[in-house]
């Protein structure tokens, strides 16, 4: 697991920091690996399947402690989910389930990894747009939960990416219409997950919660790739994990197109199934879900979380370790100017903090790509635009990544170019705008072109990771002492 290209990355520039900050993210990387926590949580003892651990149960939730199941006398297992990086936590199942597994389904992002498990079947499918694979391994999942009973245990596995890749849309919807509307609303218009989700949840017959509908009348135990939230949050406030409920309607759908001046522009299929407001297709609310057989647990939890574990590492390297925020939402290029206006400032006046210091950002940038089609993502972006910003400056150096190991759809939207990998992120230091003056690399144009990949490829600069679930982007700047 983590960085894969690692000495590329550190041979050139300025040696030091680089490795440096390159610490610090595989630290972040390793923290978005769910494999050892899901054997921490499911294990079997005896003739016993025991699921539970307080590390991961819901803040507030009215359930708690460990759920033993009598394998002698439990129907058959099953796993099933979608996400980025969702291989990880099922291959987990895998081994402590052994021969006690049925089967199952889940799918997962293209240009990550290959599929590799042995019991469960998994489909690849395209993140950020949903493509036809995505559509056939959610009606894979659709076919093989037909016939579960009482007597069965299902297990599923939800993280980042769970509502593009589980896609089936609603009757009188095509396929085309939603790839349409979300390429219009996420990658042109840079839309936000949170005002995107009520409008895919309503075009779909999975999301909001209908995927977790469908495993009735087995007990279902919920895994997310997250550390764990309020039970309130999960069970009254989300959109976004289909294995729970979904507090948004058709309303939210249509107020969310017209906020964005998108109305008119979404295919005429999509307006027309937003107004019919179908209730049979009504995502499903939290006092039905609440009757549901299940448990919920996140995989991830704070002792080792993603702000906790990097600002470990940065501390064991020397460096003060300061949370600088979370939750970024805002233009990757625009955040990453920022983030270098900040660094240079500690390097020149040591405000507002002091040197040697590592910055950790986090949260979910955003690209609006417009009519552009370069190959790139919004760490790449975050990279590329701070190396203009510090270029000259020996003491500063700063590098980002997806956690889950894919920064952005890769080369998925540009023909001929699938021999592009695509890249986890990009890490750039005060030597990178003179490499690409000698390289002929233009990165003013690059960023206009959204075409990042390319650039920091030419650059030895492009960070190759493995693909995990993630826990949404890691940004870290590092300013380094006057005598390092």
């Amino acid at each position: 697991m983590g960085v894969r290209n690692l000495e590329t990355l550190v041979s050139h520039g300025n040696v030091g920091g680089r490795r440096a900050v390159m610490e610090i993210i595989e630290a972040g990387l390793q923290a978005a690996d769910p494999y050892h926590n899901v054997h921490k949580l499911v294990r079997v003892e005896a003739n016993r399947l025991l699921v539970g651990n307080p590390a991961f149960d819901p803040l507030g939730s009215p359930w708690s402690g460990t759920d033993a199941y009598d394998l002698s006398t439990l129907g058959r297992i099953w796993v099933f989910g979608a996400g980025k990086g969702v291989q990880r936590a099922a291959q987990a199942l895998e081994e402590i389930l052994g021969d006690r597994l049925a089967g199952g389904h889940i799918i997962d992002k293209k240009g990550g990894d290959p599929a590799y498990l042995k019991r469960i079947e998994v489909t690849l499918g395209s993140h950020p747009v949903p493509d036809e694979d995505c559509v056939r391994g959610s009606r894979r999942i659709l076919e093989m939960t037909q016939g579960l009973t009482a007597d069965d245990l299902v297990f599923t596995v939800g993280a980042s990416g769970f509502s593009s890749l589980l896609t089936l849309p609603a009757p009188g919807v095509s396929l085309e219409d939603v790839r349409r509307t979300v390429y219009m609303l996420q990658i042109e218009r840079g839309v936000p997950t949170s005002d995107l989700s009520p409008i895919r949840n309503h075009l779909d017959v999975l999301k909001g919660g209908r995927f977790a509908a469908h495993l009735l009348p087995a007990c279902a135990i919920h895994l997310l790739a997250k550390e764990p939230r309020p039970w309130q949050e999960l069970i009254y406030e989300n959109t976004w994990v289909h294995s729970f409920p979904d507090c948004s309607t058709y309303a939210d759908a249509i107020d969310n197109l017209k906020k964005w001046d998108a109305w008119e522009a979404v295919p005429e299929s999509v307006r027309d199934n937003l107004l019919r407001a179908d209730p049979a297709f009504e995502t499903i609310k939290p006092e039905q879900y609440l009757e549901f057989p299940h448990r919920i647990f996140g995989m991830f939890h704070e002792e080792e979380g993603r702000w906790v574990t990097p600002r470990k590492r940065a501390q064991e390297l020397g460096y003060q370790p300061v949370l600088l925020a979370t939750g970024l939402g805002v233009e990757a290029a625009h955040a990453g100017r920022y983030a270098a206006a900040i660094a240079k400032t500690i390097a020149k006046s040591a405000h507002p903090f002091k040197a040697p210091v590592a910055l950790i950002t986090g949260g979910e940038l955003l690209v609006t790509v417009g009519q552009q089609s370069g190959i790139g993502g919004r760490n790449q972006e975050w990279a590329l635009a701070a190396a203009q910003e510090i270029a000259g400056n020996q003491r500063i150096v700063m590098g980002a990544v997806d956690t889950d190991g894919t920064d952005g759809p890769g080369a998925q939207y540009t023909p001929g170019a699938e021999h592009i990998p695509t890249l986890a992120g990009g890490i750039v230091d005060g030597y990178t705008m003179a490499e690409a003056q000698e390289r002929n690399v233009d990165l003013g144009a690059t960023l206009k072109r959204h075409d990042a990949t390319p650039a920091l490829l030419a650059l030895d600069s492009g960070i190759l990771a493995t693909q995990s679930t993630g826990l949404q982007d890691l940004g870290v700047i590092l300013v380094m002492g006057d005598s390092e």
